[in-house]
């Protein structure tokens, strides 16, 4: 950066102005109300005058009062004064009333001997955001031989820090040491921020320690500078110094601290700065009421929040936003609609933050109507659509389904930043649009925008839901590049992508490698260990989790409930719903429709069935919960009991709702309902059917018998059957002797499924029970050939609140003697009344002959 801004200095030598059209950007003055000093200087006017042109051109500080200046100008030259330190001070006018082509034309008139005229230019191209230029004119200023002072350095620093010149900043500090400008409180205050937004916080409060005075605006600095650093340990420790140095914080004090109490949900000691804030009078005062809301709002402490907007004095637009944000993400959106209403009333006129603070309150489908109308409003009213109010307009039509709109508001939008591709690839993964996310994240690139930690989260479960492991790992390369991977939602969102591709291996050594957890992070290693048949880990996580100090939500134990209907572990579910008695848990829907799922899969159906009418409400999620407990139990007429109520009671079906019936239909044999509520499903509620959908259908005429039918399911469904189907097939085939179709299904299934041991299994008892042997060695042989190892089944009971599990064979239970004698006696009871074993039960893979008695 030092040799570019030389190359720029060299180049620009021989005029201190260049043509800029870049757009200007606010640049902060270390102290903006401070008029610079007017040197002593002949006159060769009247110099009885100047007093009175100083007095009006001092008047003279916004671009409204450029008329007023231009007009003191004239009167200047009529009345033939020709002073340099009152042109010096009329272009310093011209510079707070933004009009830079009349200080360029009055700069290159004006004497340049002293370095008034020169710092107000400095401090004109640093307020317009034109930093190389102020940087290109100081160097230009040595080269003239004028020395700058202590009125030059604050713009020349904050020049170097805007353009992130870290360097050359620390070269024009060794400047300052030099000419003896480093005590100075202005110059001082600019060189701590610079090195604080530049990530150098040593140096800064090396800078800052050295200084002989300190007053509230370089404590504020500093406090400032350990906030935006992260160190929220230091900034405490400093404002603690401040008060222990007598030294009085003022509202900019107090409103930084509250953002700190706000951002990391310190509530008690917010609480604490709460009361020095009213004790020097301050809590009222616009940014530290405003700070104060917010805190209140993201703690949760909406009757506090309340209090204080309706205590305030003053609402402007800022405390209207705070207040309405806040019932929003506390998930308040009558109270939050009603506020917005409330605020157009007071003559407060909404803004775009506004709008994009209320919008997700009307973010399900039943609100749909309602975000069109604020759509309206903001289209009637010419609300500035911003990135944030556009991708929240694409974020509620998203989550209220209506994807079309979600796609015109994008395509409307003459500019398209990371921001809005963000929310476009987050709401196509929501409704299930995978391949258009990863369409959406390629256009992304394609205009050479680069993704940030948002975009990379929202984009990896398009990766997860397609299995793609190879776009997966690319990404991650990506992560690790640009130093991602310690952001936690970015690291959970890839442990889900290798979760959900079969590679738990790598997901748990990225969770064990994240230096910070959240919630969220462990919620996706237990759910991750749930979902892929590792219910042990997920529990022996769910414990550690405990046992580190970490708060569980209702995800947290929505997965660990899950995890205890996969073994199943009755007793620890009801610890754990215990646990739900006790917290905020025990009235959360989705934690309440995990318990009723743990229970029906524990075989009380009872105990699902007391959870469910004990719910205070429910919603489609709970309901399907209970449906599908009934049908599991094989009560379908009970299950389309459930069904029918919960339509009656307003609440639509959805795939998960038929998937329960249908499945249900299948275990139950009741294959006319069931077909009737496939067509229900399709043609009623026009619910494309999924893989799943087929599955169950598949299954329901293969379990009847009906395997000419089941194949039609197959060659009409939209896409390819996955090895699941095929594998229904199988098993219908073994059952009902259909070696031609099994043949087919063999095929499909190594090619989809190569390493499923238990596919050759009953490719094996098929051959057996048809008597072709050469076709029980093809297949023993091409186990052997795939190295493809036979996975021994287990089962397990729970006795007196202990699990015991048991394998095929398997001695290694400590009674196992005593059990095998009594089946041993079971098995002569059974054939001493009759029963002989079927042919088709005899697995060949295991054994010959002589054992067929003992896998019964």
């Amino acid at each position: 950066m030092r040799r570019r801004t030389l190359r720029l200095f060299y180049k620009h030598l021989r005029s201190p102005f260049t043509n800029h059209r870049r757009s200007s950007s606010s640049l902060y003055p270390a102290n903006p109300n401070q008029s610079l000093p007017i040197p002593s200087h002949p006159s060769n006017g009247d110099d009885a005058s100047l007093p009175r042109f100083l007095r009006l051109l001092r008047s003279c500080t916004d671009p409204s009062d450029l008329p007023k200046g231009r007009q003191i100008h004239a009167q200047i030259v009529v009345n033939g004064i020709d002073s340099d330190f009152l042109y010096a001070r009329l272009l310093g006018t011209y510079v707070l009333c933004r009009s830079f082509s009349d200080a360029k034309d009055l700069f290159f008139r004006v004497g340049k001997a002293s370095p008034l005229p020169w710092n107000w230019m400095i401090r004109g191209f640093a307020t317009m955001g034109w930093l190389e230029s102020a940087l290109l004119l100081y160097f230009k200023m040595w080269v003239f031989g004028v020395a700058p002072d202590k009125y030059t350095y604050p713009y020349v620093i904050k020049a170097c820090s805007g353009v992130s010149a870290v360097g050359l900043g620390r070269m024009i500090h060794g400047t300052i040491c030099s000419i003896g400008l480093e005590t100075d409180l202005f110059v001082g205050s600019s060189l701590i921020k610079m090195y604080a937004e530049n990530g150098s916080i040593d140096e800064a409060r090396e800078v800052f320690d050295q200084m002989p005075e300190r007053d509230c605006v370089l404590w504020n600095v500093m406090i400032d500078g350990y906030v935006r650093s992260g160190d929220v340990g230091n900034a405490i420790g400093l404002f603690s110094d401040m008060r222990k140095m007598d030294c009085e914080p003022n509202f900019v004090t107090f409103a930084c601290l509250l953002s700190v109490c706000a951002a990391e949900a310190m509530l008690k000691y917010g609480i604490q700065i709460h009361g020095l804030t009213i004790k020097f009078g301050l809590d009222f005062e616009i940014s530290v009421a405003n700070t104060l809301l917010a805190m209140y709002s993201k703690s949760c402490c909406l009757a506090d929040v309340q209090k204080l907007f309706d205590l305030m004095p003053h609402r402007d637009l800022v405390g209207w936003n705070g207040i309405i944000s806040g019932y929003v993400q506390n998930g308040l959106m009558d109270e939050a609609v009603e506020l917005f209403y409330q605020m157009q009333s007071s003559g407060v006129k909404p803004d775009s933050i506004t709008l994009a603070s209320l919008l997700p309150a009307f973010s399900n489908s039943r609100s749909l109507k309602q975000g069109k109308e604020v759509h309206a409003h903001i289209i009637k009213n010419g609300v500035r659509m911003d990135a944030f109010l556009k991708s929240a307009l694409i974020d509620v039509y998203f989550k209220c389904k209506d994807v079309e709109m979600a796609k015109n508001v994008f395509d409307a939008s003459s500019t398209r930043d990371v921001v809005i591709c963000s929310a476009m690839i987050s709401g196509y993964v929501l409704n299930g649009m995978n391949h258009h996310a990863l369409r959406m994240f390629h256009l992304l690139l394609k205009d050479r925008l680069k993704p940030n930690a948002v975009t990379l989260a929202s984009v990896l479960p398009a990766c997860s839901s397609l299995t793609a492991l190879k776009l997966g790992k690319e990404l991650h390369g990506y992560i690790l590049k640009k130093a991602y991977e310690g952001i936690c939602y970015v690291g959970s969102a890839l442990m889900d992508v290798y979760a959900k591709c079969g590679r738990l291996d790598l997901s748990r050594y990225i969770f064990s490698n994240m230096s910070v957890k959240d919630a969220v992070a462990w919620n996706s290693m237990i759910t991750s260990f749930s979902q892929n048949g590792q219910p042990e880990e997920a529990l022996s996580l769910f414990r550690q989790m405990g046992t580190e100090g970490m708060k569980y939500d209702c995800v947290t134990v929505s997965s660990a409930l899950s995890a205890c209907a996969n073994i199943p572990v009755l007793n620890y579910g009801k610890e754990i719903h215990g646990f739900m008695m006790k917290s905020s848990l025990r009235s959360d829907l989705f934690a309440e429709s995990a318990l009723i799922d743990m229970y029906a899969k524990c075989g009380n159906l009872k105990l699902a069935q007391w959870v469910s009418d004990l719910m205070p409400e429910k919603n489609e999620v709970s309901w399907n919960s209970i449906i599908a407990a009934y049908g599991a139990h094989g009560l379908v007429m009970e299950s389309v009991t459930l069904y029918n109520q919960m339509q009656e009671e307003g609440f639509k079906a959805d795939h998960i709702t038929f998937l329960a019936l249908i499945s249900a239909c299948a275990h139950a044999g009741e294959v006319e309902e069931g077909s009737r509520l496939f067509r229900c499903m399709t043609e009623e509620f026009r619910i494309p059917a999924r893989m799943e959908h087929f599955a169950c259908m598949v299954d329901l005429y293969s379990r009847s018998g009906q395997l000419d039918k089941a194949l039609q399911v197959i060659t009409e469904m939209p896409f390819k059957p996955d090895a699941g189907i095929w594998g229904t097939i199988l098993g219908a085939c073994r059952v009902h002797r259909n070696v031609e179709l099994a043949e087919l299904a063999s095929k499909e299934l190594l090619e989809l499924d190569c390493q499923n041991s238990g596919y050759y299994v009953l490719m094996s008892n098929i051959n057996a029970v048809a008597g072709r042997w050469d076709g029980v060695s093809m297949v023993r042989s091409l186990m052997k050939e795939k190295n493809v190892q036979k996975v021994p089944g287990y089962s397990w009971i729970d006795v007196n609140n202990t699990s015991h599990m048991f394998v095929a064979a398997d001695k290694s239970h400590p009674e196992s003697e005593d059990i095998y004698f009594f089946l041993k006696g079971l098995l002569l009871g059974l054939r001493d009344e009759g029963y002989v074993p079927e042919p088709d039960i005899f697995y060949p893979l295991l054994a010959d002959s002589d054992h067929q008695v003992t896998v019964v």
